[in-house]
């Protein structure tokens, strides 16, 4: 299972530098979880820069997978690690669906890439980083 971060989405469908890095995990839909977050981050920036009718069409293939709604566990769960590792509300709730789903967690915000790993030291494999781009395995309980 992949957990795909807003800004790795942001870069494939920006067509970034970078968007070749998360061809692999984006194609696979059924191996595919998207926080309810990531959705809402996304479709904001492509509606903030274009209009209603690219967000839509942004937002879509987000849902092809698994779309993970935020209830009061997984909101408990982000809470705490958002204030463990002093990051901001998404951060928290994509790390915490990430580490319920006991997925790999794929991202391109660099600010995030350090928090991920004090976070997954536990039974994590190492990220693996290409430029700004990383992905982490979370093997680490709730």
């Amino acid at each position: 299972m992949n957990v795909v971060g807003s800004s790795a989405w942001l870069e494939c469908f920006g067509n970034g530098p970078n968007a070749a890095h998360f061809a692999g995990p984006l194609a696979k839909a059924d191996d595919l979880i998207a926080a309810a977050i990531s959705v809402f981050e996304v479709f904001k920036r492509v509606l903030q820069q274009r209009d209603q009718a690219s967000a839509l069409q942004t937002a879509a293939p987000m849902q092809q997978g698994r779309t993970v709604a935020l209830d009061t566990a997984l909101a408990t769960a982000a809470a705490r690690l958002s204030l463990e590792l002093k990051q901001p509300m998404a951060d928290g709730i994509i790390l915490a669906t990430a580490r319920q789903f006991n997925a790999v967690l794929v991202g391109a915000a660099r600010r995030f890439r350090e928090p991920a790993r004090r976070a997954l030291r536990c039974r994590g494999a190492g990220p693996m980083i290409r430029g700004s781009c990383w992905i982490h395995t979370l093997r680490c309980g709730q």
